[in-house]
């Protein structure tokens, strides 16, 4: 990969195991699950998650060709080979993403722990804001005892004990530093012992069940069992408002409405599909349609609003998921809604790959109350129903 400049936020997704105490020939990261590779499992919940700017996957010797298989139609940075140590794997990712320009954060996750919520990252880059690093943890729930020769030993105090999950996230020359100065005589699973061998603090925050780590068989059968099969259904409310302007078209549920005023706004103002995008995303928890497209990004401007809509709906895609049926009212005196209210249930069937029969398109007053009543401006409302696996 050629030089660049430096990312703002990276993640390095550690592949480079054998994986013998799953069984089989197969190297877990190769395994399927759910349907899909663990791997690419992995790689997807990180594409999913906020403000990664660039995803490297380290692999074994040899295992380039099946990677590249399995990782076909995404966008990975590099592969890079690893080193016989999940530490000198690690390292090696370091050191290409530095030859590369570098990063200002960076996400170190195992392939092994496929099931990653995005609630997660926020949590982690959030505390690194006052940290060289964070890591996500769980409490320790059950009784602990030391093993005498097979007898019951001493009780451990668990109160100030956490299980560790990845991924874990640092300031990257933190934790480039770290490597590159830690004694090659002492071997170490976890990059945050490292960075608080360098004297840096590292803040432990809330992480998830569902990130459990692939080692044995059980948790193959685990894994295939919770999340094979399983959906679930999510619901996400939206709401725009745009003012009401004299020299702009009008646009409303992806439909020219024939009117002498229309929307003010840095797109097409269309505050229907707006409403209806952001109950897609609340939907996912995957922001709002300002954090996807934000108003201050100049390519945005005048740009029609369908856009947004398919975007939002190949988030839903993307993770193995349907919207089921979306429900929109809007909200304004004037113009009349009903003469375009099947051209509108038609246009976003149309946008969102639906048929007619899955959206509803409603409007009412405010009696004459408030900026809608006074023709100041339109709201509109919207709810989406989607259907998603159950491992997100």
């Amino acid at each position: 990969m050629a030089t660049r400049d430096r990312l703002n936020r990276a993640a390095l997704l550690v592949a480079a195991g054998q994986g013998r105490r799953a069984g089989g020939e197969t190297p877990k990261q190769f395994r399927t699950v759910a349907g899909k590779a663990v791997l690419a499992h992995a790689f997807d919940a990180l594409t999913m998650c906020e403000g990664i700017d660039a995803i490297f996957v380290v692999i074994g010797p040899g295992q380039e060709h099946e990677a590249r298989n399995l990782l076909a139609t995404r966008p990975v940075a590099a592969f890079i080979e690893g080193a016989s140590s999940r530490r000198g794997s690690v390292h090696a990712g370091l050191e290409h993403i530095a030859r590369c320009g570098g990063a200002r954060e960076i996400l170190i996750h195992d392939a092994a722990r496929p099931f990653l919520p995005p609630a997660v990252v926020r949590r982690l880059t959030d505390a690194l804001n006052g940290a060289k690093g964070a890591i996500p943890v769980l409490p320790v729930t059950d009784t602990l005892v030391t093993d005498d020769t097979g007898m019951a030993g001493a009780i451990v105090p668990r109160s100030s004990l956490r299980h560790v999950q990845t991924p874990q996230a640092f300031h990257f020359d933190a934790i480039l530093s770290a490597h590159r100065t830690w004694n090659n005589a002492l071997e170490a699973t976890d990059d945050a012992q490292m960075l608080r061998a360098c004297g840096h603090d590292v803040v432990l925050v809330r992480g998830d069940e569902r990130l459990f780590k692939l080692t044995y068989p059980e948790d193959f059968e685990k894994a295939q069992a919770l999340f094979g099969n399983g959906r679930r259904t999510c619901v996400g409310m939206g709401y725009d408002v745009h003012r009401l302007t004299a020299d702009a078209e009008l646009w409303l549920g992806g439909v020219r409405v024939d009117s002498e005023f229309g929307l003010a706004g840095h797109s097409d103002a269309d505050v229907a599909l707006h409403a209806v995008v952001d109950a897609i995303l609340g939907a996912l928890s995957d922001g709002d349609i300002g954090s996807h497209f934000p108003p201050s990004d100049p390519q945005w401007k005048g740009a029609s609003s369908d856009r947004f809509l398919i975007h939002a709906c190949d988030r839903v895609a993307s993770r193995g998921g349907a919207v089921e049926h979306i429900d929109l009212t809007i909200i304004c005196e004037a113009p009349k809604i009903g003469p375009y209210r099947e051209a509108m249930r038609q246009r976003i069937a149309e946008i969102a790959g639906l048929s007619v029969e899955r959206v509803s398109v409603k409007a009412t007053t405010t009696e004459r109350l408030g900026f809608a009543g006074r023709r100041e401006g339109i709201a509109a409302q919207a709810v989406a129903t989607l259907s998603l696996p159950a491992l997100f």
